[in-house]
């Protein structure tokens, strides 16, 4: 029904675009009370945009850009919560959430996602894939930020299930963001009576991940949950892994713990690999990820498009660390400066 009823909309367009402005604002009158109303108004929104012309486009773009709610509330608190000051911007976001009205929300014809990168954007599709018409929510809205941040804080105040709802709002703008998905362990953790949510998030943290610091979040959090389950030679063999994604301070106190308390837990990395492979955690980066980092690399690399190349060569570095991929990185960034 959605579907035919824009087709017909369209197909009433023409080539003059204030006749064709006129004719869909009057749709929108004929379709306020129809059942998919909602979606219909949105199409016909969009439709009156590509009917602009690009001077109207610009002037409607730098008028977004001065009122931006979302943007001005999180410049206005980022300040204090770098500086682990939570209590002013928590006050300040809960009542900006109070009468916030929200935007781009799922309907029963679209989804909308934000994706930080192509990358992101790629593992999407191959493990999630869009169940509706996939749309993207504007960069100059930083709308999954701004759940992110509220989860964050709420969490950081023991609000648990409110920081889980918004959590899970952000979650639902990007499904494959390994941070949100960790921060939502961190709930997990704490305000539940199973570990079973937090071991499967991870898993799917781990899935995801491309950076080193969430790659190593998630074999510390397969370490808790082992010493959890008392299986301490496993949780050593996840700490010490981690380590050679993130050298964190408290996972190697951990360790020290963990071996104090037990005989026989100076592992090599070989041990280590073994044992997790053993239990069937992923090991490393997802080999899927490597091999679009590998593809987006030569894709911007054959069309010179140096920036582009330049990002995806340091996070492939990142991750690897191999001798190629830094040569590489230098000599594009004698090319840029």
């Amino acid at each position: 029904m959605y579907r035919e009823i824009i087709n017909e909309i369209k197909s009433n367009l023409g080539s003059n675009d204030e006749l064709n402005r006129q004719y869909l604002s009057s749709q929108i009158d004929v379709y306020k009370d129809h059942p998919y109303s909602k979606e219909i108004i949105k199409e016909i929104s969009r439709l009156m945009w590509d009917c602009l012309s690009d001077d109207e486009k610009r002037e409607f773009a730098e008028m977004s850009e001065k009122e931006n709610p979302i943007m001005d509330i999180l410049n206005d608190i980022y300040y204090d919560i770098e500086n682990g000051k939570y209590e002013t911007p928590l006050k300040k976001l809960d009542e900006f959430i109070e009468t916030f009205p929200g935007m781009f929300e799922d309907d029963r014809v679209s989804e909308y996602h934000y994706f930080t990168n192509p990358l992101e954007e790629i593992i999407f599709r191959k493990y999630i894939g869009a169940e509706k018409e996939l749309r993207y929510i504007p960069d100059n809205q930083p709308l999954l930020d701004l759940y992110y941040v509220y989860g964050f804080l709420l969490l950081e105040t023991q609000q648990f299930d409110k920081a889980e709802k918004y959590l899970k709002k952000a979650l639902k703008i990007n499904p494959v963001s390994a941070r949100i998905i960790l921060e939502l362990t961190e709930i997990y953790k704490i305000h539940t009576y199973s570990y079973n949510e937090y071991f499967i998030r991870t898993s799917d943290a781990l899935q995801y991940a491309y950076y080193p610091q969430d790659i190593a979040r998630c074999y510390r959090n397969f370490a808790k949950y082992y010493i959890e389950e008392n299986q301490m030679r496993t949780a050593a063999a996840l700490l010490i892994y981690s380590m050679e994604y993130e050298a964190n301070p408290l996972a190697y106190t951990e360790i020290k713990s963990i071996q104090s308390k037990n005989d026989d837990l100076e592992l090599s990395l070989k041990e280590c690999i073994e044992i997790i492979e053993g239990k069937n955690i992923q090991l490393g980066v997802n080999p899927f990820i490597l091999e679009t980092l590998n593809e987006f690399i030569k894709e911007y690399e054959e069309n010179k498009l140096y920036n582009q190349l330049l990002y995806f060569l340091e996070l492939k570095f990142d991750l690897t660390h191999d001798e190629e991929t830094l040569s590489k990185i230098n000599e594009i960034r004698k090319l840029n400066y």
